[in-house]
């Protein structure tokens, strides 16, 4: 056993755990964060998704002495790794509802972990970029044509919003400058 810390949904946790012990278990049956999933425990169908520093791994496979020191945002903390308010969805769980994605469900904490990392680095992907960050995550229903629009939305909703934030700063500064720009 050893004492390992870790950031987790922006809160530090120390956890006495063996190091090689997968992070999945950690976050699950130690600090009790159920929605991430356990699929195949190889790290080939992408239900256990998490951030690990922003980017998209598989938690059933990575050991938790990788995490140590590091931050890690389960699907639980991903609306306020957004500096959301608690409760208020994430663009992609709104965008996940309003595209009727999940059937079963099961596989879609990962889905959506694994479409977060992918807007933060690509903020309007094209359907390739999507197919080619989305391959792995596996979805028994075959819901992928829903995941990829579902994405889409997301994207087009954020481009929407940072467009409004933009809009809304510029009238700021307008009226804050007497009008001049």
């Amino acid at each position: 056993m050893a004492e390992i810390t870790l950031r987790v949904n922006g809160s530090e946790k120390q956890v006495s755990v063996a190091p090689e012990t997968p992070l999945l278990w950690v976050l699950r049956d130690t600090l009790e964060l159920t929605g991430t999933k356990f699929g195949c425990g190889a790290g080939l169908c992408g239900a256990c998704t998490v951030h690990l520093d922003g980017n998209a791994v598989r938690s059933c496979s990575t050991p938790v002495s990788q995490a140590a020191g590091r931050s890690v945002t389960t699907i639980e903390g991903l609306s306020a790794s957004e500096g959301l308010p608690a409760g208020q969805l994430h663009v992609l769980q709104a965008a996940w509802i309003a595209e009727e994605v999940p059937q079963c469900g099961y596989c879609q904490t990962g889905q959506i972990m694994s479409a977060a990392a992918l807007l933060a680095k690509t903020p309007n992907p094209t359907d390739d970029q999507i197919n080619e960050s989305m391959n792995g995550n596996l979805c028994r229903c075959g819901t992928y044509e829903r995941i990829r629009k579902a994405i889409h939305w997301a994207a087009n909703a954020s481009s929407k919003a940072r467009r409004e934030i933009a809009e809304e700063e510029i009238q700021s500064d307008a009226q804050d400058n007497g009008g001049a720009r």
